[in-house]
């Protein structure tokens, strides 16, 4: 049995919509000490749906995975649903994770949760009955 799934391998070779949205609605960025994964995603929101999303990984081949299937999983998506996005749906949407690489999926969740939040303190009257 291989390690990694081939959607892992896919969205690790071929991340998909890497880069930076310079004008930004929201930006997050987290990390992760014991292991040095950093992330940062970047939404652009319109008529309250992700419009676009861009991320910056520096981490290892299943960090990169999780950013990439994360973005895909939240685009075009409602905002209330983008902060519903949880670690085990972008794990699953991978075709799994080794468990000791599963904290790459949560890093990609509290990325884009952070991003949502971000948006929400530079826009505080969208926020009405959202719960993160």
């Amino acid at each position: 049995m291989a390690l990694y799934s081939e959607k892992v391998m896919d969205h690790f070779r071929n991340p998909r919509n890497v880069g930076v949205i310079e004008d930004a609605d929201g930006i997050g960025e987290v990390g992760n000490a014991k292991c040095g994964d950093i992330m940062k995603m970047y939404l652009k929101i319109e008529d309250d749906k992700i419009a676009d999303v861009k991320f910056e990984t520096f981490g290892c081949g299943s960090a990169i995975a999780s950013s990439s299937m994360a973005t895909e999983l939240i685009m075009g998506q409602p905002v209330s649903e983008a902060m519903k996005l949880t670690n085990k749906a972008v794990a699953e949407a991978l075709d799994g994770l080794p468990d000791y690489k599963m904290h790459c999926s949560v890093l990609a969740e509290e990325a884009i949760r952070n991003a949502l939040e971000d948006y929400y303190s530079r826009h505080p009257e969208k926020k009405k009955g959202i719960k993160p």
